[in-house]
């Protein structure tokens, strides 16, 4: 277990150099399915469903349905809370945002051929929304951030004060050059023992507040072929475009009224802006088993992005009588603002799925739809970074820390399997849709993390000589951990985070 946590802080360790974490490949993969309201309503689940736009990010054999064309528009709008509990305490935050769901165009045709047809799709789609407020606190009496700090040191083996005053600009040299950590009293440099000025056994009042916006918007051309009417096939294209900004405040304040214990408070504010552009690629395959039975199987490629971060680091510490207050920024250790460029590959993804049509009768004014659903597996550990050689070699220090940063995150994450299933009723030109979805725990549980996610959807459809207008609502329950520090031989804690958001969508479209 403490081979494994040691890996799993190995990151933090290398923060000298710069400052990603495997939390950051995990919001870049564990996402909900998105799409339009329309199978938004039925749970995301339309592996093996097809005359959706939405197909062109799922299963692209599903465009293979489409005879004529469409245009759609998908305004959302997210409203959500946030209850984070740390060390027995429970606060709660909110965020709230606009965007555009599924939105793009189908240009779909047959070729003479009754049993043949094929469709083109140029779509965009909000993957992924990176928007959340966290905010926690509590008092700990048995470990502080400054210990890591201390173990970043231990762990190069470092005796030099000069070179743990510069060689750490992302935090371990701001927290010495205010004071937060210190030499141990009667050492010499060169031999220099380190210690923490954070008064831990009368206890800290420790908060953290995170507060991320960005999200993952793709860019896809897809097609779909009908063979036979009874077998469809289909592949896509996508180019995702990723933006995250994270700001982030931790503070931690001596929870006593001594003015004379060397330490009030310190503040470590970090900022963190990460952009780039991606490629991937997807297939699919849906099978008309019979007439009223749907197979479908697609899969997904890892994504690969090419990725810039930007970081800011400051720390404030106040020791009282003994230093007094200081302050220290990253570029005030080296000179100039950090950024750093590199690549990503995010795990691939295998869906299968089924689906029963109720066929069509006579009398078109009684019932009929569909009931449907997809399983998906996503091997999270298979997230990596590596570097970018496009400005020439990578120095050895870049090449070893991504590699420290791949082999925590497999020993961080699991694969994990995906639910999703709805239905949908048709009454004339009005429809009645509801679905569910619960997306498994990516967490090896390292040290108590658990994480998973649910939605419950439910919404309404009216189609009507080439218009139709869809609106769904989603509720999102998410179970996740925030962790502010890690330490290898003290005790830290996860500060459990409990999500809820509700979404509504609205797509509109014509026939063309």
């Amino acid at each position: 277990m403490k081979k494994y946590l040691l890996l799993l802080s190995s990151p933090l360790l290398y923060q000298s150099l710069f400052a990603q974490t495997p939390e950051d490949a995990l919001r870049y993969s564990w996402n909900v399915q998105s799409g339009s309201a329309r199978i938004q309503a039925v749970g995301g689940a339309m592996g093996s469903l097809g005359g959706d736009i939405t197909a062109t990010f799922v299963n692209p054999a599903g465009l293979g349905f489409y005879r004529t064309g469409d245009v759609v528009l998908s305004p959302t709008f997210g409203f959500g809370k946030a209850k984070s509990t740390y060390l027995g305490r429970r606060e709660d935050s909110s965020a709230n945002k606009f965007a555009f769901g599924t939105t793009g165009f189908v240009f779909g045709g047959s070729d003479g051929r009754k049993q043949h047809s094929t469709a083109i799709s140029i779509a965009i789609n909000q993957m992924a929304d990176f928007k959340s407020n966290i905010i926690y606190r509590g008092q700990n009496n048995q470990s502080s951030y400054s210990q890591a700090f201390l173990d970043e040191i231990r762990n190069g083996n470092i005796k030099d004060a000069n070179r743990v005053a510069s060689d750490f600009p992302f935090g371990t040299s701001l927290a010495f050059n205010t004071y937060w950590i210190d030499t141990v009293g009667g050492s010499t440099n060169g031999n220099f023992q380190f210690q923490s000025r954070a008064p831990i056994a009368t206890g800290l009042l420790q908060q953290n507040t995170v507060n991320t916006t960005g999200g993952i918007t793709e860019l896809a051309l897809g097609v779909g072929t009908n063979l036979n009417d009874k077998v469809l096939i289909g592949g896509t294209i996508g180019i995702p475009f990723l933006h995250l900004d994270r700001q982030s405040e931790f503070v931690e304040a001596d929870a006593t009224d001594n003015p004379s214990n060397k330490f009030d408070y310190a503040i470590y504010r970090q900022g963190l802006n990460t952009t780039g552009v991606g490629l991937n690629l997807k297939g699919g395959i849906i099978v008309k088993a019979q007439e009223y039975l749907r197979l479908g199987f697609a899969f997904h490629s890892p994504s690969i992005y090419q990725l810039t971060d930007r970081n800011t680091a400051t720390i404030t510490t106040n020791t009282e009588s003994y230093m007094g207050t200081q302050t220290q920024a990253l570029q005030d250790v080296t000179g100039a603002s950090s950024e750093f460029k590199y690549m990503h590959m995010t795990p691939l993804k295998l869906i299968g799925s089924v689906s029963y049509v109720l066929r069509e009768i006579e009398d078109v004014t009684k019932q009929k739809g569909f009931l449907t659903a997809d399983i998906e597996y996503v091997p999270y550990g298979m997230s990596s970074y590596f570097t970018d050689n496009s400005n020439g070699v990578p120095d050895q220090a870049t090449s070893d820390y991504l590699k420290s940063l791949n082999t925590a995150i497999r020993n961080a994450y699991k694969g994990a399997f995906n639910f999703r299933a709805g239905g949908e009723l048709k009454f004339t030109t009005f429809m009645v849709r509801a679905g569910a979805a619960y997306y498994g725990n990516p967490y090896k549980n390292i040290h108590n993390e658990e994480g998973s996610r649910l939605n419950l959807s439910g919404g309404l459809g009216y189609r009507n000589k080439g218009f139709f207008v869809d609106a769904t609502y989603v509720h999102s329950i998410t179970k996740d951990v925030n962790v502010a520090y890690r330490l290898q031989n003290a005790p830290y804690f996860n500060a459990d985070v409990r999500n809820t958001v509700g979404k509504v969508l609205l797509t509109v479209g014509f026939k063309i």
